[in-house]
């Protein structure tokens, strides 16, 4: 139980959490991002929120799921405050929204103003499990039909890296408008993976795709652009934290993640004998025909 000498309100770090329905509409009738393609540099995601999302993409296994993210502008981030999982049907390789998605959507959102939750569809979600956070050419088209509603920005997670790192596996991702061309250092894979991290941009040197996605990994690139990925909290989102952490620490050092990862690492061994049986081939291939000249 929380100490009744605790303070749970803190009005100027729960700042984030106070909605403004008349600032939201200034900004959006001024639309800054309409002039400036990268205008959005930072996406800021509460707890309830990122639990909400990776709980999803856990309970999915190994099929996509698809969210939709609440929030607003905030300058030049966008501030996700919660979200919602979509009825929708997903493969290992993508997710179809049919029309009961749309209308799950209209009624969800309904629902929300009839309890005073004012905010806005701020983006949406998936998961993509054992494979990275990056954006194929569906979620490219995706993206840039959410873009023509107002400012959004798609989120990527996956579930089995971050089980298997113990963090968050997480990129945020705005596409370009069209005919738009980036500057040469933000057109390259490198960038294009750089917002697959727990809390900030990382390398892509650690961005394993397996074979069967290494043709999409990267083809559209130079269509997005990653942003960084940030999480707050409220003032009683950490006394809560604390007190999970302090009942649950025995379990989370009890975990075998052997056990808990072994679909994951079969996975992982089972692409790296397609990529060395590739290189065999390769290499025999080159000597032969050495050989032959």
């Amino acid at each position: 139980e929380l100490p009744l000498t605790d303070k749970l309100v803190d009005r100027q770090r729960d700042a984030l959490f106070n909605y403004s329905a008349a600032s939201q509409a200034e900004t959006s009738a001024q639309r800054p991002w309409a002039h400036d393609p990268t205008y959005f540099k930072t996406v800021r995601i509460s707890p309830i929120a990122l639990v909400k999302m990776v709980m999803h993409a856990r309970s999915g296994g190994s099929l996509e799921v698809m969210g939709i993210m609440q929030g607003y502008v905030d300058g030049t981030a966008l501030v996700v405050t919660d979200a919602f999982r979509l009825p929708v049907e997903g493969t290992e390789t993508r997710v179809n929204a049919q029309g009961d998605a749309d209308e799950y959507l209209v009624e969800y959102l309904s629902l929300c103003r009839d309890e005073s939750r004012q905010e806005n569809v701020i983006g949406w979600y998936h998961s993509h499990p054992g494979y990275g956070c990056w954006l194929s050419g569906i979620d490219v088209a995706t993206q840039q039909l959410q873009q023509l509603q107002g400012p959004m920005v798609a989120i990527v997670i996956d579930p089995d890296r971050t089980v298997s790192a113990n963090k968050v596996d997480i990129g945020a991702f705005r596409t370009y408008p069209d005919g738009y061309t980036p500057p040469p250092q933000t057109s390259t894979t490198t960038t294009a993976a750089a917002s697959s991290s727990s809390s900030s941009p990382s390398s892509a040197a650690g961005q394993s795709v397996p074979l069967t996605k290494a043709d999409d990994f990267g083809a559209h690139a130079s269509k997005y652009y990653p942003l960084a990925v940030e999480h707050y909290k409220s003032t009683l989102d950490s006394k809560l934290l604390e007190l999970l952490w302090n009942k649950y620490w025995v379990q989370t050092l009890a975990q075998n993640p052997l056990l808990t990862n072994r679909d994951y690492a079969s996975s992982q061994m089972g692409d790296v004998a397609l990529r060395v049986k590739e290189a065999a081939v390769a290499v025999s291939r080159a000597g032969k025909g050495a050989a032959a000249s």
